[in-house]
């Protein structure tokens, strides 16, 4: 009988793609060091198309195994983002967060640093400039090659998280001890470096993640960072224009929001300074994720 539902919710699914009508994530890949897929949903239309493998994707979710892509529907300027329905429910239990105090007019900020691009200097001078703090997501790469940029970060009163050694999809690594190693390698690395223990936030590479997952980067300690705002601004050979740009990340702020920007972009550097200052004019604070609500 559950072979039989699978079949028809498939079949039905795959009807739904071959229409048009399924919302779907937006892919993206680098041809850099590291490969960056982001999932995401804004303004209430899904992105392109791509990388839909099989039907096994689309119904993934049936297990708490399966993986899942994270995405966000985005309700426009000051109006909080949804996050999505398959895994709402269990997010707050595995210490999971794409929302901060949605009582407020508060932002986290992060950014991904997959590998470096000669922008992390120059958008640490505008945080710096505007005394406010951030989180960077690194690999052990960064780390390794970019010890003087990750002890600034320190230095000046950022939060570096964890974002693997490898870059793989976590959901599918089931061996707790294979799992655990993608921290540990970042935690020793990291404490080698600064000489005190890695903070411990968690961002998931490309975005995927399972129930399982998240449990077991909760049991390793950890909170699990996804995020209520994103654009497409990793491609390096296709950044988007700075006015656009502008517009695109004004209308995405909102109360709580913990907002995702990739450290590669030279379109983000070049902006940050003002689209922070616009936020600050209208009322926006920015905080720390270690002030994110614990309940």
């Amino acid at each position: 009988m559950r072979k039989y539902l699978k079949f028809t919710i498939a079949s039905s699914l795959a009807m739904s793609l071959a229409l048009g009508s399924l919302p779907h994530c937006t892919y993206a890949t680098d041809d850099e060091e590291n490969s960056i897929n982001e999932c995401f949903q804004e303004d209430g239309d899904f992105g392109d198309i791509t990388d839909i493998d099989n039907i096994r994707d689309i119904f993934s979710f049936f297990s708490d195994e399966g993986e899942l892509n994270w995405y966000y529907v985005g309700k426009g300027k000051d109006q909080i983002a949804e996050g999505p329905k398959e895994s709402i429910g269990f997010l707050k239990e595995n210490s999971a967060y794409y929302l901060g105090d949605t009582s407020k007019k508060v932002i986290y900020l992060t950014f991904d640093e997959g590998y470096e691009n000669g922008n992390t200097g120059k958008i640490l001078d505008s945080l710096k400039e505007l005394n406010i703090p951030a989180a960077f997501f690194v690999v052990k790469p960064y780390i390794d090659k970019e010890p003087e940029l990750v002890k600034r970060m320190v230095a000046e009163g950022h939060i570096v998280g964890n974002h693997t050694v490898h870059h793989p999809s976590m959901a599918s690594i089931h061996d707790k001890e294979k799992f655990k190693e993608e921290f540990t390698g970042v935690e020793n690395a990291y404490k080698e470096l600064i000489g005190q223990d890695m903070p411990k936030f968690f961002r998931p590479p490309m975005g995927k993640y399972s129930k399982q997952s998240l449990q077991m980067t909760k049991d390793l300690g950890y909170k699990t960072i996804f995020w209520s705002f994103a654009y497409k601004d990793w491609l390096v050979n296709n950044q988007p224009s700075e006015g656009p740009a502008i517009e695109k990340i004004s209308k995405g702020g909102h109360p709580g929001c913990i907002m995702l920007l990739h450290a590669v972009s030279d379109t983000n550097a070049k902006i940050l300074k003002t689209v922070l200052k616009n936020f600050q004019a209208e009322g926006y604070e920015f905080k720390s994720l270690n002030d994110l609500p614990t309940e």
